[in-house]
């Protein structure tokens, strides 16, 4: 996975298949309150701790390795005048060592590779949770079990996802209780996808010498066929909402 094309091409504020209006429900499913602090892993551009410090008044730490996703995350902070309460850090979010027992909330929403699986990415989360604390986990899973060439189309290991039950599984292997769950829509999947053809196309067409344009138009183009074949059959996509 190349972070540079990423970058380029996820010009959207969210960084998953969601919607602001499902991003605000998950926000109201969590009981946020103002004295409540979220610790984000992987947070991309902040956009849920951004949202969420100005609707609900809640405080915390976005950790990303991308400085071009952060630098948008405080221009967002900037724009909702949340900069008081809301704070980001460079860096490598599975190695991240916040304060013990300091966050109401724990999120990694969409990238559990940071611990190699759900299993690993839990004993990162749990550190910093409060006892009776909540963790949010944004994973994808199977709607069916896709055909065989699926996995190489779509870049992803036959075990790497598994159906909700299966992810329930997962889950409660590590000793979480799943409490509630808001899953994407085909609708959220599209608005996702879609753009970064657009982001890409776009950028290609004005930077053609960028030494990387070949490949980054091989790229973008296996990952629209493998969405549009597979990606939008197959792979749903949810937030999980989890105590212990």
């Amino acid at each position: 996975m190349s972070l540079r094309f990423h970058e380029i091409a996820e010009t959207h504020n969210i960084l998953n298949p969601f919607t602001q209006d499902q991003l605000k429900l998950l926000g109201e499913i969590c009981n946020l309150t103002p004295e409540m602090q979220l610790l984000d892993l992987a947070c991309g551009k902040g956009e849920m701790l951004c949202s969420w410090g100005q609707t609900y008044g809640i405080g915390g730490i976005g950790v990303d390795i991308s400085h071009v996703f952060l630098a948008a995350a405080r221009e967002r902070a900037k724009e909702l005048e949340v900069t008081e309460q809301i704070s980001f850090v460079q860096g490598d979010a599975g190695k991240y060592n916040g304060e013990v027992n300091k966050f109401d909330l724990v999120s990694c929403i969409g990238a559990s590779w940071i611990g190699n699986g759900i299993e690993g990415t839990v004993d990162l989360m749990k550190p910093p949770l409060k006892a009776g604390g909540t963790i949010l986990i944004g994973e994808p899973f199977w709607h069916e079990p896709p055909p065989a060439e699926a996995y190489e189309a779509m870049r992803i290991k036959e075990d790497e996802f598994t159906s909700l039950a299966g992810t329930l599984d997962r889950f409660e292997a590590v000793g979480l209780n799943l409490v509630e769950m808001v899953l994407a829509n085909l609708e959220g999947w599209d608005r996702y996808e879609s753009p970064q053809w657009m982001a890409i196309d776009t950028y290609l067409y004005d930077n053609p010498d960028d030494p990387e344009a070949a490949e980054m138009r091989q790229w973008s183009n296996r990952a629209r066929r493998a969405y549009l074949e597979f990606g939008r059959r197959y792979l749903g996509w949810g937030v999980f909402v989890l105590r212990f």
